[in-house]
C-alpha cells in the first residue's frame, strides 16, 4: 500500500464516527459515540528538538496561543506553529498570517492536520461541542493535546478521554490556566500541611457586568460571514440540526446546543484549582439555581450558582455577568481559612492570609509562629502563559501537566452535575461505580 493511501485510510479511521469538518461524514452520529482506536506512534522528542504545533479552531481565544507560541519561538527558539485549521476563510486567513504558514498547511478539514507526521502537539480551540471529537482525533493520531476549558461538553466524553489518555500515554492539558496560578499550589501546600485543619467548604465565584457593552459573549457577528465561506455543517457537528444562523455561530456560548454557559466558561476556571488543591474527587450530588435575569437574548442563564457536595466538604460557586463584583476564592477548614484572592478572577494579589479560627489561634502560633500568616505568591499577569509553558515541559519530561485528564474529568463531573441540575431542575448525583450523573 502506497504512503498516500495509509494516510488517507487513516483519516478515515480516525473521523470514524465523527462529523468531519468538510461535512464529507454524516451529521447524525454523535462525536461522543464514536469508537476508539489504537493510538499512532509519536515522535520522541529530544531535550533541545523544536516542538511542532498544529492549531485546531482558530477563533478568539485561540489567536492567545498563537501569539503565545510565535513570541517563544522568537525567544528561544524551542517551539514553532506549522499548521492552522478553521471552517471559516477568514478566520483561517487571519491565522495563517499570524503563523506565516504556508498555504499547504490551512486546512479545512482537522482530520487532516492531526495525521500529520510532522505535528507534535494539537492545540484546540474550538466549541465545547467538538472538544470530545477533535480531542479523539488528535489523540489517536498520537499527538499531545493541549484543550482550552471546557474538557468537553458531557461528562461521558471526558471519562472517555481520561480513560484513553491513560492508556495511551499522551499528554493532554485542559486550558484552565488558573491550575497554574502560584496561588493555588501554595493553597495546596497550606492545606496539606494542616494549617486550617480540613477542608469544610470552598467558596468562589466571578462577577462581569458586561450589560452596557451590549451583554455576555455577545461578540461581532461578521456581515460577510455566509455559508459560501463558513462551513455550517461542519459548525453543527452533532448539535442539533438548524438553519444558518450567524448569531448562533459568532455567540454560540449563548445557546445550551453547544455549551453550558457559566458553568463550561467560567465555573471550570475555579473546580479544576480548587479540585487540585483538595484532591481530586467525584462529587455526591450537585444542586444548581439562578436564571436570565437581565440579558434576555439568550437561552443560558445570565446569573447562576452550583453547590457541589463532596465526600466530607461542600463547594460552592456564585456568578453573574450582570454584575460587577465576583465572590473571593477561600478554603474554609475545620480550624481556619485561607483567603486565597478578593477576587476570583482578577488574582492580582501578592500575597494570600491564613487565619486561624478563634479556638485554635493558640495551636496556629505554635505551628506558625505568628496569629496570622501571610503567604506571598506571584500575581496573574495577563500576557504571560505558564499554563501553555507547563504543557509544553510536560511534553518534553512526560510528566503529568498541572491540569491532567484525570483532574479535567472530575471538573467536568462538578461541571456537567451544575448544567444538569439546572435544566432539569432537581439535584443531580454521580454514581462513582458506573461513573455517570443519575
Amino acid at each position: 500500500m502506497s504512503q498516500s493511501t495509509s494516510r488517507r485510510d487513516f483519516i478515515r479511521t480516525v473521523g470514524a464516527g465523527a462529523v468531519a469538518a468538510a461535512g464529507t461524514i454524516s451529521t447524525s452520529t454523535s462525536a461522543s459515540a464514536r469508537p476508539m482506536s489504537t493510538p499512532a506512534k509519536a515522535r520522541i522528542l529530544g531535550a533541545n528538538d523544536r516542538i511542532n504545533i498544529g492549531f485546531v479552531g482558530c477563533g478568539g481565544r485561540m489567536n492567545t496561543h498563537i501569539t503565545h507560541v510565535m513570541g517563544r519561538n522568537k525567544a528561544k527558539g524551542d517551539v514553532q506553529a506549522i499548521a492552522v485549521n478553521d471552517i471559516w476563510e477568514t478566520r483561517k486567513k487571519l491565522a495563517q498570517q499570524k503563523t506565516a504558514v504556508d498555504d499547504k498547511s490551512v486546512y479545512h478539514d482537522y482530520r487532516e492536520l492531526v495525521v500529520r507526521p510532522d505535528i507534535d502537539a494539537v492545540v484546540i480551540g474550538s466549541p465545547d461541542h467538538w472538544h470530545y471529537a477533535h480531542t479523539m482525533a488528535a489523540l489517536e493520531a498520537g499527538k499531545d493535546v493541549y484543550l482550552e476549558k471546557p474538557m468537553t461538553y458531557t461528562v461521558d466524553e471526558a471519562r472517555k478521554i481520561a480513560e484513553y489518555v491513560k492508556t495511551s500515554g499522551r499528554i493532554l492539558q485542559v486550558g484552565s490556566q488558573y491550575t497554574s496560578l502560584d496561588h493555588f499550589h501554595k493553597a495546596k501546600k497550606a492545606i496539606e500541611d494542616g494549617l486550617i485543619g480540613d477542608i469544610v467548604w470552598t467558596s468562589g465565584g466571578f462577577g462581569r457586568n458586561s450589560t452596557k457593552r451590549g451583554n455576555e459573549w455577545n461578540y461581532k457577528i461578521d456581515p460577510d460571514a455566509n455559508p459560501s465561506n463558513l462551513d455550517w455543517k461542519a459548525f453543527i457537528g452533532s448539535a442539533p440540526k438548524r438553519d444558518w444562523d450567524p448569531a448562533r455561530y459568532f455567540r454560540w456560548r449563548k445557546y445550551w446546543d453547544y455549551s453550558g454557559g457559566i458553568a463550561t466558561d467560567l465555573f471550570y476556571h475555579t473546580v479544576s484549582p480548587i479540585l487540585m488543591a483538595v484532591g481530586p474527587e467525584f462529587p455526591v450530588r450537585v444542586t444548581a439555581g439562578g436564571g436570565i435575569y437581565v440579558q434576555k437574548d439568550r437561552e443560558v442563564p445570565d446569573t447562576f450558582f452550583m453547590n457541589v457536595d463532596y465526600s466530607d466538604w461542600t463547594m460552592q460557586l456564585a456568578c453573574s455577568v450582570t454584575s460587577g463584583k465576583g465572590a473571593p476564592l477561600v478554603f474554609h477548614g475545620s480550624q481556619g481559612t485561607i483567603m486565597v484572592a478578593e477576587d476570583s478572577e482578577a488574582f492580582q494579589n501578592t500575597e494570600m492570609v491564613v487565619t486561624p479560627d478563634r479556638d485554635y489561634k493558640d495551636d496556629f502560633v505554635k505551628k506558625t509562629g505568628a496569629e496570622e500568616l501571610k503567604i506571598a505568591v506571584q500575581p496573574f499577569v495577563r500576557g504571560e502563559h505558564p499554563h501553555m509553558d507547563n504543557f509544553l515541559e510536560s511534553m518534553r519530561t512526560r510528566q503529568k501537566p498541572n491540569l491532567d485528564a484525570e483532574l479535567g474529568y472530575r471538573a467536568m463531573a462538578a461541571i456537567a452535575g451544575g448544567v444538569t441540575a439546572y435544566r432539569k431542575g432537581k439535584v443531580v448525583g454521580f454514581d462513582t461505580k458506573a461513573e455517570k450523573l443519575t
